[in-house]
């Protein structure tokens, strides 16, 4: 899709490499440039377990695929003239560097549209262009009301566990770069832009119903564990006679008569304090306590198999080992050889084309 764009990656950690390995999946070109001595800092976030004289990691696989991988010391003029060469002939260049870094190294967004006039440059950083925060996904999740509203009233304050706002920010930048790749293509008076993307603002555009909640009507999210503030039952966890665990997202009232009449207790349905989506969050504990009795009298199949055959949304609660055991998600891993290693990630792709 993308053969004949080549794309350079001057950025670390994840959200950027991510950019540039979604590109490179649809098959551009993507040169990752790292320092000599000081590379990616992903390469050595390692578990326990991982080989530490390895020069790749688990996390640096994730994000950097099919990627051709140069070094070359930015502070050097020569190694900087090799980057200029490079940048003549590439239609994006991606760079997450703090504030002030940019001039450091003499790679002004000025210098790089003067070398190639129709280059797009994309670039991440953490609390906006005029910010020198150092920005890690941790620190953005807590100052952004996302680890406020998440955990249980007992576990206080909870990070959510991936990086979430570095994906939201490389989603954000890649939305970006495909508009000015549409907008450039036949375009002979394309004249190169430089998008940038924050991550407190990808964490503040991802706070949607929650921030309607608070905006429209004073509410302050609080922490409630997996369940939902205008829904129920939707995250409560209920365990069956065979001891797995599984949940609802009840979002409508025929969903909720349907769960009634498979539970044996379609009269709640006509329940006044479960008579609607509104009563049923207000009663949910009670509502809870009685579908919980229920529930742990079936399996979990006899739960899964009636509710997917009656398009009622419910699901186990599954960790990563079963996860992969599926054939949807075992499509979804790609693999690859990097320095005599065979790494595995899952696709950054996960729209599909349907073919006529």
């Amino acid at each position: 899709m993308f053969k004949n764009l080549k794309i350079i990656d001057l950025s670390t950690v994840l959200a950027g490499p991510s950019v540039g390995s979604f590109f490179a999946e649809l098959g551009a070109e993507v040169i990752k440039i790292e320092h000599p001595e000081h590379p990616d800092v992903t390469r050595s976030w390692k578990l326990p377990n991982e080989d530490k004289n390895s020069a790749i990691s688990a996390y640096f696989s994730s994000i950097n695929y099919k990627k051709v991988y140069q070094q070359l010391n930015l502070k050097n003029s020569e190694d900087r003239s090799q980057l200029f060469e490079l940048v003549k002939l590439a239609d994006v260049v991606l760079m997450n560097f703090k504030l002030g870094d940019q001039e450091k190294l003499q790679i002004y967004d000025a210098k790089l549209h003067e070398l190639n006039p129709r280059l797009i440059i994309g670039k991440i950083n953490g609390f906006g262009v005029k910010s020198d925060r150092v920005a890690y996904d941790l620190i953005l999740q807590a100052e952004t009301g996302i680890m406020s509203m998440n955990g249980t009233p007992e576990s206080g304050p909870v990070k959510m566990p991936i990086a979430l706002i570095d994906v939201l920010a490389a989603h954000h930048l890649k939305e970006g770069i495909l508009i000015e790749l549409f907008d450039r293509k036949g375009n002979s008076a394309y004249k190169g832009k430089s998008i940038s993307v924050s991550l407190y603002d990808a964490a503040v555009s991802s706070l949607v119903n929650q921030a309607a909640n608070y905006l429209m009507n004073n509410h302050v999210p609080q922490r409630i564990g997996s369940l939902h503030p205008n829904i129920a039952p939707y995250g409560e966890l209920f365990q069956t006679s065979d001891h797995k665990t599984i949940t609802f997202a009840i979002g409508s009232h025929r969903h909720f008569m349907q769960l009634c009449t498979f539970l044996g207790i379609s009269e709640i349905a006509e329940d006044q304090r479960f008579s609607s989506t509104q009563e049923r969050v207000k009663n949910r504990v009670d509502l809870f306590e009685i579908l919980n009795e229920k529930v742990k009298q079936y399996k979990a199949d006899e739960i899964l198999h009636y509710m997917h055959q009656n398009y009622v949304p419910c699901g186990e609660v599954k960790d990563l080992a079963a996860v992969f055991k599926t054939p949807a998600a075992q499509e979804m891993i790609r693999k690859e050889n990097i320095n005599g290693i065979e790494t595995k990630r899952v696709s950054g792709i996960a729209f599909k084309v349907e073919k006529k």
